[in-house]
């Protein structure tokens, strides 16, 4: 199975639903597939400049690590020279906070993933989740 176009707007939409139902800021929401192309993504009226650089950052990370932007970030505080490194080895495109989030199938097989930003970083990550489990999705934030 692969990340078609129709599964990541069904993703795009359960996210800005459940931000739109918590009272969230306006959010970008970034649907990666597995090789790190760019599959679907919206910018909320209201969304600050700059967010789709970082909703892509935290996706990429995410893909880049094999790891959710939360556990990234947990490593950045252990091993902050080791995730500079990274970070300049995939090109600047790793944004280490919560809001990156792997994207399964049932099987396991990884997917994709979606970065979120707008708001916190954990209503962010809870965005993500949200949408790719409206999805029928396995969401992955470790």
């Amino acid at each position: 199975m692969t990340l078609d176009l129709e599964t990541a707007r069904t993703i795009v939409a359960g996210a800005r639903a459940h931000g739109r139902e918590a009272g969230y800021k306006p959010l970008t929401v970034v649907v990666l597939d597995a090789g790190g192309h760019v599959v679907a993504v919206e910018r909320e009226d209201g969304s600050s400049i700059g967010r789709f650089d970082i909703g892509r950052g935290k996706a990429q990370g995410a893909l880049a690590l094999g790891m959710g932007s939360r556990s990234i970030m947990k490593r950045a505080e252990d091993q902050a020279y080791f995730v500079a490194a990274v970070t300049h080895a995939v090109g600047g495109s790793l944004v280490p906070v919560p809001g990156g989030v792997l994207v399964r199938d049932g099987e396991g097989a990884l997917l994709g993933a979606v970065g979120i930003t707008g708001d916190t970083s954990d209503h962010d990550e809870a965005a993500a989740v949200a949408g790719i489990e409206s999805a029928g999705l396995t969401a992955q934030v470790d």
